[in-house]
């Protein structure tokens, strides 16, 4: 039992080695380029919910009340 949990534990220490090996830090433009997409995901996706949450309140109820 202890021999298998070293030997995860080895593993897994030398696949995180090979990881961050071939990780790099990216650069400003590449940074900003990447957070400019997840702030519009994460608004679609917002602005999906609204607009569900509407559907269905109208849907239930007859009338429009989120909060």
């Amino acid at each position: 039992m202890n021999l298998n949990i070293i030997k995860l534990m080895k593993t897994f220490y030398a696949d995180s080695r090979r990881i961050l090996s071939i990780s790099y830090k990216p650069s400003n433009a590449e940074f900003n380029k990447s957070a400019k997409i997840i702030m519009l995901g994460i608004l679609v996706i917002g602005a999906l919910g609204l607009v569900l949450a509407i559907i269905v309140s109208l849907i239930i109820t007859g009338t429009l009340s989120l909060i």
